[in-house]
């Protein structure tokens, strides 16, 4: 569908930093009445992660592409993701010089750019580490806005409000503790998961 007016024209707005204004799931449930059956089946599948994690699962992997969705959004999305995690546990591996570790793969996405300087920067920001985890979710945000583009009565607003919630969402949970646990538990995961699939160039996996 090109426009989803109705739903978006009475929908709060955003801005990073801000208190949510309704949960994700009641956003998800409202905006599912009025959406058509692919775009309402899409909507299931958005999350922050772009490899969500399921039941069995032993961690999140992400050198594998992630499988098309139909939603050029939504791809754009998962990639810039996915190109953020792969090349933050690139850079952490050479940081720490972790032995076989992915210092240089074929594997990890040298695009979007902001992405890949992102996750090449956090590993030597000084800030502490829940301001690190806001600067991250920031640099989401305006990743969203930019991906959306400017149909603003289009799929591409309604996939991103949903994104922009789940990242107030988590905003919210923060407190100084959390956030240096936070920080650990998804640079651990990730580095984990690009050790698993990635291997170094030269090498067959």
């Amino acid at each position: 569908m090109g426009g989803y007016y109705y739903l978006i024209a009475q929908l709060p707005y955003l801005s990073y930093g801000q208190k949510p204004p309704m949960s994700s799931a009641a956003y998800k449930e409202l905006a599912k009445s009025m959406l058509d059956k692919g775009d309402a089946k899409l909507l299931d599948t958005i999350e922050l992660d772009p490899v969500p994690f399921k039941p069995g699962d032993e961690g999140p992997t992400y050198s594998n592409q992630i499988a098309k969705s139909g939603s050029a959004f939504l791809d754009g999305w998962r990639n810039w993701e996915r190109t953020f995690r792969l090349n933050l546990a690139k850079a952490r591996a050479v940081k720490l010089n972790r032995e076989g570790a992915p210092k240089s793969a074929s594997d990890v996405p040298s695009s979007p750019p902001e992405a890949v300087a992102l996750g090449a920067k956090m590993i030597n920001a000084s800030e502490s580490p829940l301001d690190v985890e806001l600067l991250i979710d920031k640099a989401r945000w305006i990743a969203i806005e930019e991906l959306a583009g400017s149909n603003y009565f289009s799929t591409n607003t309604v996939f991103a409000y949903l994104l922009k919630l789940l990242l107030l969402e988590r905003r919210e949970l923060f407190k100084a503790e959390e956030g240096y646990a936070e920080y650990n538990s998804l640079y651990d995961a990730i580095l984990d998961g690009v050790q698993s699939d990635v291997s170094p160039v030269g090498e067959s996996k």
